[in-house]
């Protein structure tokens, strides 16, 4: 079995990023979100905001009908396309035929966080990944409703996905008890990695990651404080900003667990432990990528 490497400063310089030597939005990455549901909107919008932090050029946002114009007038940097939705306030399966042009047209797409977890996200995200020809893919939250009914989805994309669980979503996703995927994350990442032939990012006090050729590695350094509300949407919204920019799938993975690690760290000096926000985790962002980097 592949040795477990940590995740350094040292590693990540050893897999740099795309430099950002252009000059068009496009150049530096078409976005596409599709996210959210009437009872989470705030989803769409830390995923959003976190994206953009890491970089990406262009940003469209696809998100149910009622609340696409207060999520504009919150995310004045994205265009927002209002889709069908259902009477549960998640975005009707109908929405796929809406999005394939938004589809083809971006270089990486993020689905799922906030998403309501029922037959019509299921069959959205399913279409939404056969349409995934030429675009790379981070899968969140509701999209897991999709892997879980078809576990050979992802492996239609010529581009390995990236999958994000914590402990709970990965014990649906395996269809086992939350307690062995607590007593062996790694496993169960190595597991996910091979049945769903992803990226798979096993999120918690210790984050793994694993590729589909069974490479692992391990990120130590998070800060508990990261265990709050939205924190994971931010996440999802690095890994595809990073897609977006032009890292490969693994790259973007590894980078941002340990973005994401070391602005909570970051935030959790500045507030005194526990008690910041999801929210103020974007900001970090840059500063984190540009110290890396240099």
């Amino acid at each position: 079995m592949a040795a477990v490497t940590p995740v350094t400063e040292h590693l990540l310089r050893s897999r740099r990023l795309p430099d950002p030597d252009c000059d068009s939005k496009d150049d530096r990455g078409r976005l596409l979100i599709v996210a959210g549901c009437t009872a989470l909107p705030g989803a769409v919008l830390l995923a959003a905001h976190t994206a953009m932090r890491a970089g990406a050029g262009k940003l469209k946002l696809a998100v149910c009908k009622d609340i696409a114009i207060p999520i504009g007038i919150a995310m004045p940097e994205a265009m927002v396309i209002g889709l069908p939705q259902t009477s549960a306030g998640g975005i009707d399966h109908s929405a796929a035929d809406v999005l394939t042009s938004q589809i083809e047209g971006s270089d990486a797409v993020l689905l799922g966080p906030g998403m309501v977890e029922d037959d019509d996200t299921e069959r959205l995200v399913a279409a939404l990944v056969r349409k995934a020809r030429d675009c790379k893919l981070v899968l969140d939250a509701g999209a897991f409703a999709a892997l879980r009914v078809e576990p050979d989805l992802a492996r239609t994309a010529p581009n390995a996905a990236v999958i994000t669980p914590h402990a709970g979503e990965m014990a649906k996703l395996l269809d086992v008890e939350r307690a062995e995927i607590e007593a062996n994350p790694l496993s169960a990442a190595r597991t996910a990695a091979e049945q769903f032939g992803t990226v798979t990012v096993m999120k918690g006090g210790q984050t793994f990651v694993v590729a589909p050729d069974g490479q692992a590695w391990c990120y130590e350094a998070g800060h508990v404080g990261l265990a709050t509300s939205g924190s994971g949407d931010t996440l999802a919204g690095l890994i595809v900003g990073l897609l977006a920019r032009g890292a490969d799938p693994a790259t973007a993975a590894l980078w941002s667990v340990y973005v994401h690690g070391e602005a909570g760290r970051r935030l959790a000096r500045r507030y005194g432990g526990i008690g910041f926000l999801a929210r103020e985790i974007p900001a970090e962002v840059p500063c984190i990528l540009a110290e890396v980097l240099t």
